[in-house]
């Protein structure tokens, strides 16, 4: 049994390792599998994630909100889901806070996140 459960624990960090690494603040744009009667297309739901929950688990799941036609859409993804082709990550956001929950009540530029920029090593030459 234990065997089993390896494996599967295995084949999950792979997966994860394929992914590129976000957290709450990120734009990102997740490609997901549709299947509209026996066809199969790749949709694309960009936005930005708001909560990631149980991280480095297997049972992990990240929930995206999008605004579209000025209607808040939100989305849980498990993020080892088969139904996941691709997540593209847009930009990254400097918040303070691990749930977003606060953006459901702001709309316009209430709702906008700072960029964060990575800091540029300068490497010293000795």
């Amino acid at each position: 049994m234990s065997v089993l459960l390896d494996f599967i624990n295995a084949e999950g960090k792979e997966r994860r390792a394929s992914f590129p690494k976000f957290s709450a603040g990120d734009t990102i744009n997740v490609h997901v599998k549709i299947r509209e009667g026996n066809k199969e297309r790749v949709q694309q739901f960009q936005g930005v994630v708001i909560q990631r929950r149980n991280p480095s688990s297997n049972g992990e799941t990240f929930t995206v909100r999008k605004i579209s036609n000025q209607i808040g859409t939100e989305r849980i993804f498990p993020l080892l889901s088969p139904n996941i082709d691709k997540i593209e990550l847009i930009r990254r956001g400097k918040v303070r806070r691990a749930r977003l929950f606060y953006l459901r009540g702001l709309s316009g530029k209430a709702a906008r996140i700072k960029e964060r920029r990575r800091d540029v090593v300068k490497e010293v030459t000795a």
